[in-house]
C-alpha cells in the first residue's frame, strides 16, 4: 500500500511516499529555517506563506522521486494537529483538494503520532507495545504506545518543551537558531560540570519542567554581565545540555522500570541529541530493555513519518472527508471517533 504523507505544522514543508508503513519511497523537505533564524525563532506568518509557496512543488517532487503518479496512491495522509494553525491549514487544505480531485481516501494524522512512527522507518522490526519519549520544539511527552493507534500519556512537560528550552537558552548565549544543534555543537568543547544548574521540582512522577532551568541560565548570564564578567558559552552549553538530557532520560527510564517496558524509543527533534541518546542507551542496558532510535533525518519534521503513521491510521479505519479542519492543539491519545 502506497501512502503520501504531507507535513506542514511548523517551518518544514514536507511530503513523502511510504510503502506499507515501513518502506521509504521518497522524502522531500523544503524548509524556511534559514529565514526564521533571522528572527531567532519561527514567525508563524512567514512559515505559513512559505508553505503555500512550497507545498505544490514539494508534493510533485515526492511523487516523481517515488516514480508514481497520484492515481497510484492508496491514500493521502496529512498532519491536522497540533501545530501553528496557519501552517497546519496549508497542508490540510492542499491534502483535501488533492484527495478530492484524485478520488483517494484522506487520512488525518496527529503530529506526535507521526514522530513516534519515524521509528518504524528506521527499525522495520519494531512493533508495539513500547515506551517512547517524544521531545521536540513544542512537545515533551512520555508515551505508552499500546498499539499503532492507541496511546497513553504517562508524563509531560508542565511548562516549556525541551526543544523550546534549547532555543531560548541558545538565544541567551548568543547561539544561532535552531537551538538544539547549536547548543549541542557548543557543548562539545565545554565542561558539563562547570555550572551548577537546578533540577526543577514538579508534581507528577513522570512529568518534567524546563522553565526554571531556562531561567537559571538567563539569570547566570545577567548576573555575569552586571559584574562585568562573561559566561563561558561552551561550559554553559554543556552544563545545560547535561542537565536537560539527564532529566529527560531519568524520567523515561523511571517510567520504563515502573511499567516493565522491554522496548524504549525516542522521537522528535530533541531525539537527535547525542548526550540524550547515550544516557537512554546506558540506562536501558541496566534495565535489560532494548532501545530504538530514529535516524537523524527522521527526528525533525518530515512527511515520511506522517505517511508511516497514516498507513496504520488508514488500516484502523481513521479517514476524514472535506469537513476535516486543522487544530492548534490536540492530545495524542484523542479518540479518532470523537
Amino acid at each position: 500500500m502506497l501512502v503520501l504523507g504531507i507535513e506542514s505544522t511548523c517551518d518544514e514543508t514536507a511530503a513523502s511516499v511510504v510503502e506499507d508503513g515501513r518502506i521509504l519511497r521518497s522524502n522531500v523537505i523544503a524548509t524556511s529555517v534559514k529565514e526564521q533564524a533571522l528572527y531567532g525563532g519561527v514567525v508563524p506568518e512567514i512559515a505559513s506563506r512559505r508553505h503555500a509557496e512550497y507545498i505544490s512543488a514539494t508534493v510533485e517532487k515526492s511523487l516523481a522521486d517515488a516514480g508514481i503518479t497520484v492515481q497510484e496512491l492508496d491514500a493521502i495522509a496529512v498532519t491536522f494537529a497540533p501545530g501553528l494553525i496557519g501552517a497546519v491549514l496549508v497542508g490540510v487544505n492542499f491534502a483535501k483538494g488533492l484527495a478530492y480531485s484524485a478520488g483517494k481516501p484522506l487520512v488525518p494524522v496527529h503530529h506526535l503520532r507521526g514522530h513516534i512512527a519515524a521509528n518504524y522507518l528506521t527499525h522495520p522490526e519494531l512493533k508495539p507495545p513500547f515506551l517512547c519519549l517524544v521531545a521536540s520544539g513544542g512537545h515533551s511527552h512520555i508515551v505508552q504506545v499500546q498499539d499503532y493507534t492507541h496511546f497513553k500519556v504517562l508524563g509531560r512537560t508542565v511548562d516549556d518543551a525541551a526543544g523550546e528550552a534549547f532555543d531560548k537558552v541558545a538565544r541567551t548565549l548568543g547561539l544561532p537558531y535552531p537551538g538544539g544543534p547549536s547548543v549541542s555543537e557548543a557543548a562539545k568543547t565545554g565542561d558539563p560540570k562547570a555550572y551548577r544548574l537546578p533540577v526543577p521540582k514538579v508534581e507528577g512522577k513522570y512529568n518534567v519542567s524546563f522553565s526554571g532551568l531556562k531561567t537559571a541560565v538567563l539569570s547566570a548570564v545577567n548576573t555575569a554581565n552586571m559584574k562585568g564578567e562573561t559566561v563561558h558559552v561552551p561550559d554553559m552549553a554543556a552544563s545545560f545540555q547535561e542537565r536537560i538530557a539527564q532529566i529527560l532520560a531519568q524520567k523515561l527510564l523511571l517510567a520504563a522500570a515502573d511499567t516493565g517496558a522491554r522496548q524504549i524509543c525516542l522521537a522528535g527533534g530533541v531525539a537527535a541529541n547525542g548526550r540524550l541518546r547515550q544516557l537512554v542507551n546506558d540506562g536501558a542496558q541496566k534495565l535489560g530493555a532494548k532501545v530504538y532510535l530514529p535516524q537523524l533525518r527522521f527526528c525533525g519534521d518530515n512527511g515520511a513519518m506522517i505517511a508511516s503513521q497514516g498507513y496504520y491510521e488508514f488500516l484502523s479505519g481513521n479517514t476524514a472527508g472535506l469537513e476535516l479542519n486543522g487544530l492548534p492543539t490536540l492530545p495524542i491519545d484523542y479518540n479518532c471517533s470523537d
